[in-house]
Order: C-alpha cells, then sequence, then structure tokens
C-alpha cells in the first residue's frame, strides 16, 4: 500500500535519545513481519544514541539504507544478524523530526497509535507537559488527544519524583506507560531474547502479533526445561 493511499493506517514509531536503540529495532522489525505501515521519527538526540550503540549514521537524505543497517544488526551489535530485504521497508515513511507540518503533526492524519520506543526522561517530560518541542512530542500529543493508543517505554535508572509524576500524568492521559523491563522467566539464552521481550509487551500493549518471545503458561521449571 501507498503512502499517500487513504486506506493506510500506520503506527507511529518514535525514537528518543535514552539509550535501548535495540528495542526499538526489534519493535520495527517484528511491524513490518506483522504486515503494518510503520512512519517512523527519529529524535535529534536518538541519532548520537544510535551513533553510540551502533556506529550507524542516521541521515535524513540516506534514511532507509541507514534503517536497513540499523534492523539487521543483532542486539549484540553483530552486523547482518537479521535479515531485511527491500520489500520489508516498502510501507515505511520517514518523517524528519523538525518536520512539524508532517503527517503526524495533526489529528485527521489517520493513525492506529504511536510507540515510543524507548522513551527518555526528556521525552516523558515533553510529552506529559504538552510541549510540542518537535515532531515526536507533538505527534504523541495529537495520539493522546485523539484517543489513540499512546504506548511510553520508558528507558531510565532511578527515576526521580518529577519524572515518576509526569509517568503518572501519562497514565491518567490514557497513554500505556511501559518501562523497558526484561523477564526471566520466557527462557532467555542471549541479549536478544531480552531485547526481544521487552519488545514484545510493547507489541501486546499494541495488540499486535507476534512471535517475540515465550509466553507464560502457568508451568512452574518451564524456562529451563524442568518443567
Amino acid at each position: 500500500m501507498n503512502p499517500g493511499d487513504t486506506q493506510r493506517r500506520p503506527w507511529i514509531v518514535g525514537v528518543s535519545g535514552a539509550s535501548g536503540t535495540p528495542y526499538a529495532a526489534a519493535v520495527l522489525r517484528a511491524l513490518l513481519g506483522a504486515g503494518e505501515s510503520v512512519d517512523l521519527v527519529v529524535s535529534r538526540a536518538s541519532r548520537l544514541t544510535l551513533l553510540d550503540e551502533t556506529g550507524i549514521s542516521f541521515r535524513d537524505a540516506h534514511w532507509r539504507d541507514d534503517l536497513r543497517q540499523w534492523l539487521a544488526r543483532g542486539a549484540d551489535g553483530k552486523p547482518d544478524t537479521f535479515d531485511v530485504p527491500d520489500e520489508s521497508l516498502a510501507d515505511v515513511r520517514y518523517w524528519a523530526a523538525g518536520d512539524l507540518a508532517a503527517g503526524p503533526s495533526s489529528g485527521s492524519y489517520a493513525t492506529k497509535g504511536m510507540l515510543i520506543v524507548p522513551a527518555s526522561t526528556a521525552c516523558v517530560a515533553g510529552v506529559a507537559l504538552g510541549l510540542s518541542k518537535d515532531l515526536l512530542q507533538r505527534s504523541a500529543s495529537v495520539t493522546l488527544k485523539e484517543g489513540r493508543r499512546l504506548v511510553v517505554c520508558v528507558r531510565e535508572t532511578p527515576l526521580n519524583g518529577q519524572t515518576l509524576k509526569h509517568l503518572v500524568s501519562l497514565d491518567e492521559a490514557g497513554a500505556n506507560v511501559l518501562p523497558a523491563s526484561p523477564a526471566f522467566y520466557a527462557g532467555a539464552t542471549h541479549i536478544q531474547d531480552l531485547v526481544d521481550f521487552v519488545a514484545g509487551r510493547v507489541l501486546d500493549t499494541a495488540d499486535v502479533p507476534h512471535s517475540l518471545y515465550r509466553r507464560w503458561k502457568g508451568q512452574l521449571g518451564s524456562a529451563s526445561g524442568e518443567g
């Protein structure tokens, strides 16, 4: 489906400057694998984090090539861990963070909702206070005012009182606050398993089907093979 198609209803994925770019990559791969359309907003701060964590420079003019390289990288930093064919990126639309005239800045632009992965404390504060200082924050504010699903995957520790208040404000406004807290009951044996668990919980909250982690079935010892 072409980005201009009136039937297209994407998920907006906002990537803020918090550490945790592998979480964003896992969510994006799973969304595309589920056949979902994606509108991508990468904040200016997140570009520095992405460069630091992966060595990848995310450039507006070459965003598709840079995105493909990013999504192909495993959480352990190994390149070409995942196959990312050209057709898998066919329904991704990228919006520059400074483009406040972009589609997602308006409530009349149809979307399924927005996933902020990872969400920094600065991003949390901006969205909670309605600052709309860039397209990421503006898109989140629009998502809330339109009553659409907003998942905020906050990645920071420890959390101070002010940030906790901001998170409560987002919860009261209708957002789903989802800390990037990996669990171990799914039998993780690799860093990618821990990343995929968090990404899977984000997608669970958005009601997007996936197979990123093994679900709890009520049987003790199942993760270790003892059950």
